[in-house]
This record gives structure tokens, sequence and C-alpha cells, in this order.
């Protein structure tokens, strides 16, 4: 049995191919208390080896049960210093769950004050640790990582001098992760749950670098 939408002055919605009495519709965001975090890291020293780590997020539940991932980014890769060797060079995305333990080194973010919140009147964060890299790997903590990446971003190095890469940017800025167009699941946290972004290879030799990343996520109740 069809339905009928009734619009403004008792106007029905037309549907399939009829395209005189459209719906409009206005996208709004979860409701949820709403934060971004955006950072980059110092300069990474050259050969850092594969699978570290360069930014955790770990969430606590607690007034909020769930924090809703929808987009984390790759903003970019700025050269510091030009490799002596060629090779790749990426960055990707685990989830981590049993998160009993934070990690540490680099520089953890502050989540207190006016830090995050994309609303002045919301409450801080529920993420109880958000570290990024300074010169090296963080340390893990106590987790469990996924065994495959939910995301990924890969570029070549060369050896050539740092003008032939235009802006300095050698791995494309990319989504590691994006739910925000809607279709597509978001990475959904609860108490102790998280995930880390770490080299896909070993650093080639002479090459230092800053990278770039963003955050945005969504604290709830229910989901």
């Amino acid at each position: 049995m069809g339905i009928q939408l009734i619009g403004n002055g008792g106007v029905v919605v037309g549907a399939g191919e009829e395209a005189a009495k459209p719906l409009h519709a206005n996208l709004l965001p979860y409701s949820g208390n709403w934060y971004r975090y955006s950072g980059f890291t110092g300069t990474i020293g050259a050969a850092l080896a594969a699978n570290s780590e360069l930014l955790q997020f770990r969430f606590l539940s607690g007034t909020k049960s769930f924090a809703i991932a929808q987009k984390v980014m790759f903003d970019g890769l700025g050269i510091v210093a030009v490799a002596s060797a060629a090779g790749p060079l990426g960055f990707n995305l685990f989830p981590a769950r049993a998160w009993s333990a934070a990690g540490s080194g680099g520089t953890r973010i502050a989540v207190s004050g006016d830090n995050l919140q994309m609303r002045t009147d919301e409450p801080n964060s529920q993420v109880n640790d958000l570290g990024i890299a300074t010169t090296g790997a963080l340390t893990v903590g106590t987790k469990a990582l996924d065994a495959n990446a939910i995301g990924q971003a890969l570029g070549g190095i060369g050896t050539g001098a740092v003008t032939i890469y235009g802006p300095t940017s050698i791995v494309a800025p990319q989504p590691l992760l994006d739910a925000s167009g809607g279709g597509s699941s978001p990475l959904i946290l609860a108490n102790q749950e998280g995930f880390a972004i770490r080299t896909t290879h070993i650093g080639p030799a002479g090459l230092t670098y800053v990278a770039g990343f963003t955050v945005i996520w969504c604290e709830v109740t229910a989901f």
C-alpha cells in the first residue's frame, strides 16, 4: 500500500518520476554532543618503524555511552628533509577494543575547559586520552587492535629535491574514515574503545616529515 506525504498548504509531495512537487529536506547532524580535533605531529625522525602509532583516540563511557567517529582525515604531509632512498609511506586507521590502559608519549591533547566542543555550552568530551606524536612513535598502552585497518592513505617517496613535490605534500590528503555523507556506518565506539593511526611502512632513509590529522565525532547516550 502506498503512502502520501502532504506538504505546505496541503499539496501532495511528488515521488518517482514526478519532479514538479519535490520534497525539500534539511540534513542535520546526529543529536548529541559534537567535538572536533585537528593537529599535526612534530618532525618525525627518519626511518620510523612500520606500525608506529602517530595518533591515539580512547573513549570512556559515562553520561554518554558511545562516541560516534564520523570522519577522520589525513590532512597532508610536509617534507622537512628529503629522503636518501625511495620507498612507500602511508598511514592507516585501526579500531581498538578493550583499551584498559592509555598510551603515552608525544603530546596529550587537553579535553577540559573550552576545548574541542563545537558549541560552547556542551560538556567536555569523554575521550579519556587523545595523543599525537612529536618525533617518534607513541607508547601503545594496553589494547587490542583489529587485525585489519578500516582506512588508509598511501604514497611513494622519491629522492628528488623538495621543489619537485609542489607544495611538499607527497601523500595525498584524504579521509581515513568518512561517514559524513550518510549511507555508510561511522565507527561506533563504546567504553574503552577507540582507534589508532599507524604508519604503513618503515620511513624511507633520511626522510623527516610532519603529518596532520583531523577527527570529528559525536557523543550520545544510545545509538
